[in-house]
């Protein structure tokens, strides 16, 4: 997990730390409300199965967990110290708005039990005082509507989302299967000679070597690769810069199982470095 961005929302009570953290969700974050700041290093050694489809990380702290104001300091520097990366963004409100937002709602203050609601809300702002003070990110909501609130939180998830880079998936396919109905970019080399109908070559499959050199070596497919690749070198920084989540590119012929598995491997291996997240698979190579 510590590829991901880790948002914590946090601030005074009523401030809309629900909405931010629904908006997170829609910008597909893993969203956790009221996690006590205790659990966030034993959550995060936890596996999750959706973690490549993922942006970051989202996780409401507050008030509700009475040991949060002690503790966030020493649990937060220890993440960082192990290559998390952690963000902090406040909400806060004006006191008038805050207690409007209480009279509406009826909801309970979590530091206003036997003490008057405004008590419970500078109590608050005091015990989090320094968190405010180190948060890399502020919003006062007093004059945000639920939607509004929403809007502006989106366009900070979609900076985080931004940053996480654009997955890559290449797939090898045959047509008389089906088109992969996931795929972004489709690319038929049917047009190549087929290893199908050289004895020897049909029971292997396209990432045998042999198999590789009868499709790769051919004059047309090197000229085939060449403006093909050099499509794909222009498309996908625009992808990226669009901030496209995912990018199928789907390579097919006729079965699945020779041409489009060595084409896919090819493009795979060209357009693969350390700063892209890219991962294949062949959908027929066993059909």
């Amino acid at each position: 997990m510590k590829s991901l961005p880790i948002i914590v929302i946090t601030g005074y009570s009523g401030s809309g730390k629900s909405t931010a953290l629904a908006a997170f969700e829609d910008a597909g974050f893993y969203c956790v409300d009221n996690l006590p700041v205790a659990l966030l290093p034993k959550f995060l050694e936890l596996p999750l199965e959706s973690e490549s489809e993922l942006c970051g990380l989202a996780f409401v702290m507050d008030m509700r967990d009475r040991r949060f104001p002690a503790a966030y300091g020493p649990s937060f520097d220890s993440l960082r110290a192990k290559g998390y990366t952690l963000q902090i963004l406040f909400l806060e409100a004006e006191e008038s708005v805050l207690v409007q937002r209480y009279s509406e709602t009826r909801r309970h203050h979590p530091l206003a039990k036997g003490k008057s609601l405004v008590h419970g809300i500078r109590e608050e702002a005091q015990q989090l005082a320094s968190l405010k003070g180190t948060a890399d990110r502020v919003i006062d909501t007093s004059d945000y509507s639920v939607h509004t609130l929403k809007s502006a939180v989106l366009e900070i998830a979609e900076k985080y989302r931004k940053q996480s880079g654009l997955q890559i998936h290449v797939q090898s396919f045959g047509f008389k299967h089906g088109v992969p109905p996931e795929a972004d970019l489709v690319m038929d080399v049917r047009f190549l000679d087929n290893p199908h109908f050289v004895e020897e070559l049909r029971p292997l499959d396209g990432e045998n070597e042999r198999v590789r050199a009868f499709v790769l070596e051919r004059k047309e497919t090197r000229i085939f690769l060449g403006k093909y690749l050099d499509l794909l070198d222009y498309l996908i920084p625009l992808y990226e810069k669009e901030g496209k989540s995912y990018l199928t590119i789907a390579i097919g012929c006729t079965g699945g199982r020779h041409r489009s598995v060595a084409v896919a491997r090819t493009v795979y291996e060209h357009i693969d470095n350390p700063n892209r997240r890219i991962d294949i698979s062949h959908r027929d190579i066993r059909l």
